[in-house]
């Protein structure tokens, strides 16, 4: 199982490389990817298995997958369709397609992603995997992201499935609490009961009704039928809407008995199922009339997986199976139809069955199984549900017979919209001639039908072969307790069955033949309200919201924007201690060494200094005292390794303010209103009270022996090293490490986005890339040189780039391109030092951090510092040069190391992030100590030089750039 998630990652790596080289047929290698995972999973059908990795054990999340019946039930239908939509791909997508690459990668990660919902035992994993398919949707429904459809039914799916996606997971961590673990399996072997249960189903059940687009949540699925034909057939059909249905199907033998489960499940199915296929009728968009058909269809599915009892489950499983064959196969045809014709209107579809006579049988075919005709699956899978309903004993009877009354009905609607699918798509209707569309249509190839004709003799085969399901089926329906049906159900009906299922097909005809009466009918006001008008209004005032909100919180005041969050800070924790008021701050005797209190009060000295200074660069420096002061306590204590990196950290802050003055004035505008400084005391005051108190309390108030105590011998023991912080951040507070890097590569997107508008990439401008303007300027620097008079023509004829052959002496090449008055030879003679042996010190400090002080961090911020140095010698062109490498990319490359190294312990079966040590003895050397986390800090290393890089790109070159500019 890990195998087949892992090949589908790295086919959807390789996807867009595959595009590039293959154009439109990369679709048919991708495909070999789930097809054989199929096989695969063919193989194992009746074998068992569980496969468990540890990832944090602490948190209780782990790589925890299984393999079951319906598990193996679910991964055919997953993969088998998959392949064939992939297939399906190849001929759907003209050659000249754009963004093919992106959107198979997408699709192959879907693909594994749904892989992963099926099979997953851990019910945070499947968390994750369930969210995955929502982000893969969002970015599949929208592929046509130029069009204003596509984007805003993305983001209805995108918002609707999240909302239900974290209501599940509250639901899912309440459960996890109750039974003392997240992992299905023991769920379902001991499930909790008592009324936190019922609530947390209740979540979880919301959370499979937004997937499954089940009433109210409904609305997103047929909006989203503005994605490409493929998307819509393989999640809007035979994937990701099962996820809803498996999930209720899953927790069914465990919880169809609490009290929340049936009256919700049922209600709401039974509703969805007759009222999306009232509304199928009246649609003329083949498409929206399969969509709404869709939900009808998930009404349905979902009434019989929580019902709870052996022969609904097994009516169950066989229609989610008969679905998948239908629905996708009608799909597919419809995509044909728009691909060859140009249009998916039936008013403009007129004798398209004469055209294409195979494209017609094969729809057809699904079209009957939809209907529920025999000899096909859909006939049996619906019989079964009659006579599950029917019989059942687990509702009271007035539930039984409305349910059964509404199926029945829903049936009949499904009949109409089938016949009314196939006559709009394929019959003359009354016109002798075929229409302009259908005249002009490009006849389908054979690889282009190929996928919808599997799937549709897919429903066929299987119509024949209902013993064999039924066998498949059986460890999955053994789970729910005996009813009157007997220990072995089979599929097909009672007499009753067979009659309710004539009366549909009767029903439906009479339904389709008065088809032009329901199509004048409008829906305008529909009983139970308008789901899309709803979710506008819910939007239209969240954004009202927000912009008051926005408007009082948010002035474009940098003092006003402070204010605000320390008054949150300040009065949410105090009024906490005054409510909590059983509790007391014992004396502390030791007040630090006469150093340490002549630092602290250098400190507020020079933090009061910096309130009342009315330079801006005066008050930053100031600032800067502060935090080189908290640098020096840190190497009071006896901290060298915080105390370089604050060093360094203080550093560069000062340079970035100092870089970013450039554009405000040196002093800041007065205010007039005295009010603003004594609110802006009481604020600073009112923080610094609060930390000295919460400190205090945290001390006072503690009982157990603190955990740092622990640090070194788990440091020196565990993680061998001798750098307590160095081993924290890399090993054993490595997750903490892992988030915080990725905060600041979110950090340093930020930044860019404040000065770059609409793309980032690319390195700071080179020499090679000075305008005319730098030349002039370096020819004029060249007036007193040297030079003969037969030199100077030639001279200044030449590119900038060649002139730097002329000087004598270049310590920075890019400061020979910056005016001779802004130059300090000084400074590019101490940088042109200075930098080698920083940046041999940065490395020094990465490969001895284990031990000593430094580190990835230290060393990263070492290195960047010294480019600050060359950055601020040479200007612009200097930083280029140092660095001519996209920062984007080395962020990128930094992260991914790091994750890498995280991932690397789960081959060797430990939990991620779990660290290694090897002793290797090496020539000259002798031997050495290697540690896997070193590796890991290399990703720290590169990562914060990536963002040293992009801060200078952005705050610096970029406005360098728009200076020179406002001063042309």
């Amino acid at each position: 199982m890990i195998a087949v998630l892992v090949a589908h990652a790295l086919a959807a790596l390789i996807a867009p490389v595959l595009v590039r080289f293959l154009g439109r047929n990369a679709f048919l290698v991708l495909s070999l990817v789930p097809l054989a995972s199929l096989a695969w999973v063919v193989t194992r059908f009746s074998s068992p298995h569980r496969v468990s990795i540890p990832w944090s054990p602490e948190l209780g999340l782990g790589i925890d997958l299984w393999f079951d019946r319906l598990t193996a039930i679910m991964a055919c239908i997953v993969l088998g369709v998959g392949a064939l939509v992939l297939v399906y791909c190849a001929r759907y997508f003209p050659a000249s397609a754009v963004r093919l690459g992106s959107f198979s990668a997408y699709l192959v990660a879907f693909a594994g992603a749904m892989f992963g919902i099926v099979t997953s035992d851990n019910m945070l994993l499947l968390f994750v995997f369930w969210e995955a398919t929502t982000v893969l949707s969002f970015l599949l429904v929208g592929y046509k992201q130029e069009k204003l459809e596509s984007r805003r039914a993305a983001t209805k799916a995108l918002l609707v499935t999240t909302f239900g996606g974290l209501a599940m997971l509250v639901g899912i961590i309440i459960l996890s609490q109750s039974t003392g673990s997240y992992l299905v399996s023991e769920l379902l072997a001991d499930p909790p009961s008592g009324r936190l249960v019922d609530v947390a189903l209740v979540l979880v059940i919301v959370g499979a009704l937004s997937k499954s687009a089940i009433i109210p949540m409904h609305f997103w699925l047929p909006a989203a039928m503005a994605a490409p034909t493929p998307v819509s057939a393989y999640l809007h059909a035979a994937a990701m809407v099962k996820a809803g249905v498996f999930l209720v199907a899953l927790l069914a033998p465990a919880f169809a008995d609490a009290s929340t489960w049936r009256p919700l499940i049922i209600t709401l199915g039974a509703l969805s199922m007759v009222l999306a296929g009232w509304r199928a009728l009246r649609e003329f968009d083949l498409k929206l009339i399969l969509a709404f058909g869709t939900v009808s269809q998930l009404g349905f599915l979902m009434v019989l997986a929580g019902l709870g009892t052996r022969h609904a489950a097994l009516a169950a499983i066989a229609l989610v199976i008969a679905h998948a064959l239908f629905k996708g196969t009608l799909f597919l045809v419809v995509g044909i139809i728009d691909r060859c014709t140009g249009t998916r209107d039936v008013r403009k579809l007129w004798g398209l069955g004469r055209r294409s006579p195979v494209l017609a049988l094969i729809a057809a075919l699904a079209a009957a199984s939809m209907a529920g005709l025999p000899p096909f699956l859909g006939f049996y899978g619906k019989e079964t549900a009659f006579t599950a309903i029917s019989e059942t004993e687990v509702l009271p009877p007035v539930l039984r017979w409305a349910t059964l009354v509404a199926v029945v009905r829903g049936s009949v609607f499904t009949v109409a919209y089938s016949l009314r699918f196939v006559s709009g798509a394929f019959a003359s209707k009354h016109h002798r001639e075929p229409s302009t569309a259908v005249a002009e249509m490009v006849r389908p190839g054979a690889l282009f039908t190929l996928s919808p004709a599997v799937l549709s003799v897919g429903g066929l085969v299987a119509g024949f072969a209902t013993a064999t399901l039924v066998s498949g089926m059986l460890p999955y329906i053994d789970q729910f307790p005996v009813g009157p049906e007997g220990a072995k159900p089979k599929l097909g009906g009672s007499a009753l069955a067979l009659a309710l299922s004539a009366f549909a097909v009767l029903g439906g005809l009479v339904l389709f033949l008065a088809h032009r009466r329901v199509s004048k009918l409008r829906f305008e006001k529909p009983p139970l309200g308008n789901a899309d008008r709803a979710y506008d209004a819910v939007l239209r005032g969240v954004d009202l919201l927000a912009q008051r909100v926005t408007g009082a919180t948010q002035r474009g005041s940098l003092p006003f924007t402070q204010a605000v969050i320390l008054a949150t800070v300040i009065w949410l924790p105090a009024l906490t201690l005054i409510i909590w008021n059983d509790w007391a701050i014992a004396p502390q005797g030791n007040l630090g060494s006469p150093v340490q209190i002549g630092v602290g009060a250098a400190m507020a000295i020079a933090a009061i200094t910096a309130t009342r200074v009315s330079n801006r660069l005066s008050g930053i420096l100031l600032i800067g005292v502060t935090g080189y002061g908290t640098a020096a306590i840190f190497a009071l204590h006896g901290a060298p390794d915080l105390a370089l990196t604050q060093v360094v950290v203080e550093t560069l802050t000062l340079v970035i303010f100092v870089l970013l003055l450039r554009k405000l004035p040196a002093e800041p505008p007065r205010t007039s209103a005295t009010g603003h400084h004594a609110i802006r005391a009481l604020l600073g005051i009112g923080s610094g009270l609060l930390v000295l108190v919460v400190g205090l309390l945290a001390v006072s108030t503690r009982s157990e022996v603190p955990v740092a105590s622990y640090l070194p011998y788990l440091a020196y023991e565990e993680g061998n090293g001798a750098n307590i912080v160095n081993v924290v951040l890399v090993d054993i507070r490595a997750w903490d490490t892992l988030g915080e890097i990725s905060v600041l590569l979110v950090a340093a997107t930020g930044i860019a986005s404040l000065i770059f508008r609409n793309r980032r990439f690319g390195s700071a401008p080179r020499i090679s890339d000075a305008p005319a303007s730098a030349h002039r300027e370096l020819h004029s620097s060249f007036a007193d040189e040297d030079f003969s008079e037969e030199q100077l023509p030639e001279v200044a004829a030449m590119p900038a780039r060649r002139h730097l052959q002329y000087t004598e002496i270049v310590w920075l090449r890019g400061s020979e391109l910056r005016n001779p008055r802004n130059r300090s030879y000084v400074l590019e003679v101490t940088t042109r030092l200075l930098f080698p042996a920083m940046m041999v010190l940065s490395v020094y400090f990465l490969f001895a951090g284990h031990n000593a002080p430094g580190g990835g961090f230290a060393g990263g911020l070492v290195a960047g510092l010294a480019l600050v140095l060359r950055y601020l010698a040479g200007g612009k062109y200097e930083l280029g040069e140092s660095v001519p490498i996209d920062a984007g990319r080395i962020l990128g490359v930094g992260l991914g190391i790091a994750t890498t190294v995280a991932l690397v312990s789960l081959v060797a079966g430990a939990p991620v992030l779990s660290s290694a040590t090897w002793y290797l003895a090496l020539p000259v050397f002798g031997e050495i100590k290697l540690v896997s986390a070193l590796f890991f800090d290399i990703g720290v290393y590169l990562l914060v030089i990536g963002l040293v890089v992009d801060v200078l790109r952005s705050l610096g070159a970029r406005l360098d750039s728009r200076i020179e500019v406002e001063r042309q």
